[in-house]
């Protein structure tokens, strides 16, 4: 009977002790996944906070730049399709570029690019919106920069094709490094003839599109 008393306190401590080991090890687990869950909504919300866009601190129309005509040069070189560059320049009182713009058509595709040229020291993240006559506004990305120039390049939504042609006014939209919108504003009353016409020049060379 003593040695069965000994056994059964025995076996109530090693239940003790089990009862209390197991409950550390929720404990530890339960902080451990907490932790982690902490981690992943940190690490999820970072992003976010990244994508924020920053909002320009105060807008300015850009008077002195000077339009020129819109111009159609054609490029067939060899046997390979013909290339189109429908195009307009915008340069400052001193003669430097400010503005051009390019609609780019390949004979038989279909497809029309848009490629715009843009002064150095725009803030790059913001691109350029194009819009017609104040209706909806297209957003173009920036692609590259050169020494004197940042370029925006993209597909062109046919709608602005189609508005252009009709159009009066193209609002062109930059931001630029002290995040204020800069606005310009260039005629499209020759551009839908321009496009459609025949070309000013035709040649026999490739063209970087």
């Amino acid at each position: 009977m003593a040695g069965s008393h000994r056994g059964e306190t025995w076996s109530g401590r090693n239940w003790t002790k089990l009862f209390f080991a197991t409950l550390l090890l929720v404990v530890v687990a339960g902080v451990a996944f907490n932790q982690r869950a902490a981690s992943q909504q940190n690490a999820t919300a970072e992003p976010k906070s990244a994508g924020i866009e920053v909002a320009p601190r105060g807008q300015r129309e850009v008077k002195d730049i000077a339009y020129g005509d819109w111009r159609k040069l054609c490029f067939k070189p060899g046997g390979a399709k013909m290339l189109c560059r429908t195009s307009i320049t915008g340069t400052f009182a001193t003669g430097q570029l400010a503005v051009r713009l390019d609609i780019i058509e390949r004979e038989g595709d279909g497809i029309k690019r848009l490629r715009l040229f843009a002064p150095v020291g725009m803030y790059l993240p913001a691109g350029v919106e194009l819009t017609v006559d104040q209706r909806t506004a297209f957003k173009t990305p920036y692609s590259w920069c050169l020494t004197n120039a940042c370029i925006a390049a993209t597909v062109v939504d046919p709608r602005l094709i189609r508005e252009m042609d009709l159009g009066q006014t193209l609002r062109l939209e930059f931001v630029d490094s002290n995040l204020i919108s800069l606005t310009t504003s260039l005629p499209l009353a020759q551009f839908g003839s321009a496009r459609k016409g025949a070309p000013a020049q035709t040649f026999e060379q490739e063209i970087n599109e």
